[in-house]
């Protein structure tokens, strides 16, 4: 099992993928000669040639559209945006098209894409940079949704993307490209659908997904040295949900914490909220915790930022508010 980073598991599936299958093509801006802009893409034009390591105009509903044709047609295009915030420019191809050629046709005709890219804040790159995108996709049926929290997540979850047979959003969070981490070899993949209980623990459970995994495990860690035993939860892809797993963690700890990125109103958190009242109500002990990033426009200045953005100490005062400790 090699160590790598999230981005380079991410770039040795797509070299494995494209080694395999001669229909899998790389689209997007500056993912050629420039390697890509976080370097997922680094030396494959190289390797694989113009004609399946693709530089497109910056025209995100041109290239998209593309390769939303590409796909109806038997190939099976990997497509990079810069930043899932410029993805808001081909939301009319996304929405209108990939998401629906299957109903649309009686599902005789499919769009077998992956769309990937840096999502979320963190590194300081402003408001119309750092924004988490994954409840406006979420929200639209025939679209899968995909946040991988690790490098083997993301070996994983990419490979059972780019082998699907529909439109998949990508969403690799930009504070975890230099994350390192054991990844298995070959053909490693991941199901949609499946969460992972990543800790064991009696008394609350936390559910997060993508970077704020890592905040959770941390504010765990903090809790155990006051004697209070958080089971973490790794959603993994928030469309399809898998909401058993959680609900089923609830029935043991009786008390829930939901933890995201993205703005608190109508975000992913509240959604999973809702869902546990559903399934688990009569197991609570007490209201499900959610903890969010503040509802405002992300702040370029650092110690801004910070503020906007959850943090352990987050966590850990919902996570005592559960337990009538706060």
């Amino acid at each position: 099992m090699a160590e790598l980073t999230y981005r380079d598991a991410l770039r040795t599936t797509l070299i494995e993928e494209m080694d395999r299958d001669p229909t899998v093509v790389l689209l997007g801006e500056d993912i050629g000669l420039y390697q890509g802009t976080f370097r997922v893409t680094a030396d494959l034009l190289e390797r694989y040639g113009p004609r399946r390591v693709i530089d497109t105009p910056i025209s995100e509903l041109g290239f998209v559209g593309a390769a939303i044709g590409m796909a109806m047609l038997g190939l099976r295009p990997v497509v990079e945006v810069m930043t899932w915030n410029f993805s808001l420019l081909a939301l009319d191809q996304i929405v209108n098209n990939a998401a629906k050629l299957r109903y649309f046709s009686g599902g005789q005709v499919e769009a077998p894409l992956v769309i990937r890219g840096p999502n979320g804040a963190g590194v300081q790159l402003s408001a119309q940079h750092s924004q988490s995108l994954e409840a406006l996709y979420a929200h639209i049926p025939g679209l899968y949704v995909v946040a991988p929290a690790t490098p083997a997540e993301a070996k994983g979850l990419l490979r059972t993307a780019i082998r699907g047979r529909n439109p998949v959003i990508f969403l690799e969070n930009a504070a975890l490209y230099g994350m390192k981490g054991e990844v298995p070899d070959g053909e490693f993949a991941l199901p949609f659908g499946r969460a992972e209980v990543v800790r064991r623990g009696r008394d609350v459970t936390v559910a997060a997904y993508s970077r704020m995994l890592h905040v959770a495990l941390a504010a765990a860690d903090r809790l155990q040295g006051e004697g209070i035993q958080a089971e973490v939860i790794n959603l993994r892809t928030l469309r399809p949900l898998d909401v058993d797993t959680v609900a089923e963690s609830v029935g043991r700890t009786h008390r829930a914490v939901v933890v995201q990125e993205q703005w608190r109103l109508f975000g992913a958190a509240a959604e999973i909220a809702a869902s546990i009242y559903e399934q688990a109500f009569d197991q609570l002990d007490a209201p499900v915790e959610r903890v969010t990033g503040a509802d405002v426009p992300m702040p370029y200045a650092r110690n801004l930022e910070l503020l906007a953005v959850p943090h352990e100490e987050d966590i850990v005062r919902a996570v005592k508010k559960t337990l009538y400790k706060a």
